[in-house]
């Protein structure tokens, strides 16, 4: 699920909430949950019943919507468990010399749920709709040119980019769902490939899966998958300790703190896959100084605000804004508290007396009010004076987000490339802080253009370093992802962001 989705309403805000700061009274082991022998596995998923869409192409705001798709629907690529890219529908994408056409061979044993095959011309057809939707899926397709590209034969088509980027295979990696060439009417169901078809069963809190028995990948375990969109994290964990569910996705971390001794169930973390950045608007007083950034930067005691805010379910923050990206820089130095050196930042910044500032904060995603008071305790012993400002959930990422010049912002589990397009892209509207280095930009091209893995890597990973020294971030920790799952299940994704939504090889026998 992808953070520049989250912002559009209070429905959205509410249903990819991944962790709760909230306590609860529960404790004990699970009830053995009824239908075991059924081959039945009941997913509760962050996401919202009344907010729910049909349409694969467009805004996808609930984890439970990306789910419901995964599983009808295949995409090219998909993110690996170590954020390198794997095959899925496409198992080949070669460039020419220029990096600027690109080779994309699909298997040849993919079908349709209605028995036809699944051909380039399906998937280009998919690509120019997402394009064509851009303003929903914030232009996830804006590095290619649809109308220059072409297909092939039936399993392979030219994939055109504007400009020479060496990164197709994870540009395919986001929601890339193919559907039949033609298909534009998703009120009703459309044939997919994915391992999963939607029955008629069910209802509105949960959309029950058959498993596809011709599709192409391995079989899987689950007979059935039913799929429950659940907007409160307390809630979903409640239902799998009643034994209502099998699989509880997003649960809070005081309850997930209770019950790490309990034999009955599973917790299941995923390092990295929350961050609340701290957004300094670059543009504007006093934040338009690099000395303040950067004093803000060495204020913010880590430590404290990860034990606190995420009960120390995650690690220290070192003001990177993809840290589990593979391209993300391994060798810097941890950034650590010195407030003797915030304090003369300060002063060189002509605020040695300090500065009045307002912290803007909701209740969003919680642990976002209470990371926000801690914040404003901890630069106050620098001079800051920072008054926080708790703003409604349901306008927050409209009223707030790219608008203000300092508060907190969400960011889960997606790729540095992902980050660029959405906050980093000068004139972007949703350029939260206000990036604007041209040169950053153009050797952002460069890094793109470079043929070779391993260099390429190396450029993004200055390019990561660079924006974490002159930027408008300061992250201060990451938290981890944390599912309960009764015990014996097993085939539970591993990755973070998009990666958590293949949920196909779940089962319940271990």
């Amino acid at each position: 699920m992808h953070t520049q989705l989250r912002r559009r309403s209070a429905a959205v805000v509410t249903a990819v909430a991944l962790l709760a700061g909230c306590s609860t009274t529960t404790s004990g082991p699970a009830p053995a949950a009824t239908g075991t022998g059924t081959g039945t596995v009941r997913y509760a998923a962050p996401g919202s019943p009344s907010n729910a869409v049909t349409d694969p192409h467009g805004l996808l705001p609930g984890e439970s919507d990306v789910v419901r798709m995964a599983l009808t629907y295949d995409v090219l690529t998909v993110p690996g468990a170590d954020g390198g890219t794997k095959p899925r529908l496409a198992t080949e994408w070669r460039p020419d010399a220029t990096l600027t056409k690109w080779r994309i061979t699909l298997r040849g044993d993919a079908t349709f749920s209605d028995g036809r095959p699944v051909r380039a011309a399906d998937a280009l057809f998919s690509l120019r709709r997402m394009g064509k939707k851009a303003a929903e899926n914030f232009g996830r397709m804006a590095m290619f040119d649809l109308d220059a590209s072409t297909t092939i034969d039936d399993t392979t088509f030219e994939l055109v980019t504007r400009k020479p980027y060496a990164e197709v295979g994870k540009a395919l990696e986001g929601a890339t769902f193919v559907v039949p060439e033609g298909s534009d009417d998703f009120g009703k169901p459309v044939p997919g490939s994915g391992p999963f078809r939607p029955t008629d069963r069910g209802g509105a809190q949960a959309v029950v899966y058959e498993r596809n028995d011709d599709w192409w990948g391995p079989e899987p375990p689950a007979r059935i998958i039913e799929v429950r969109a659940v907007p409160d994290p307390q809630a979903r964990a409640q239902a799998l300790l009643s034994g209502q569910v099998d699989l509880a996705g997003g649960v809070p971390a005081t309850l997930a703190k209770q019950q790490e001794g309990n034999s009955a169930v599973r917790l299941l973390r995923r390092p990295g896959a929350t961050l609340y950045p701290l957004v300094m608007r670059m543009d504007t007083e006093p934040f338009d100084d690099l000395r303040v950034r950067q004093a803000v930067r060495l204020a913010l005691d880590r430590q404290q605000l990860l034990d606190t805010v995420f009960l120390g379910y995650g690690e220290a923050g070192n003001d990177l804004i993809t840290p589990k990206d593979p391209t993300s820089p391994a060798t810097l130095e941890q950034r650590t508290r010195d407030l003797a050196r915030a304090r003369k930042l300060m002063a060189e910044a002509g605020l040695a007396d300090g500065v009045d500032l307002t912290l803007r904060t909701t209740t969003a995603y919680p642990g976002m009010d209470s990371a926000a008071t801690l914040i404003a305790r901890q630069l106050a012993e620098i001079g800051m004076r920072v008054k926080v400002a708790v703003e409604p959930a349901d306008t927050y990422f409209s009223a707030v987000y790219a608008r203000e010049p300092f508060y907190i912002s969400y960011l889960g589990g997606i790729p540095f490339l992902d980050v660029v397009r959405v906050a980093l892209t000068p004139g972007s509207p949703t350029n939260e802080t206000a990036w604007q280095d041209r040169a950053w930009s153009a050797e952002l091209d460069k890094a793109l253009a470079e043929p070779d893995d391993t260099e390429r890597h190396r450029l993004l990973g200055e390019l990561q370093a660079r924006l974490r020294d002159q930027g408008g971030y300061a992250i201060w920790a990451l938290s981890d992802r944390l599912d309960l799952a009764r015990a014996g299940v097993s085939g539970v994704p591993e990755g973070i962001g998009f990666a958590s939504a293949f949920i196909d090889q779940v089962s319940l026998d271990g």
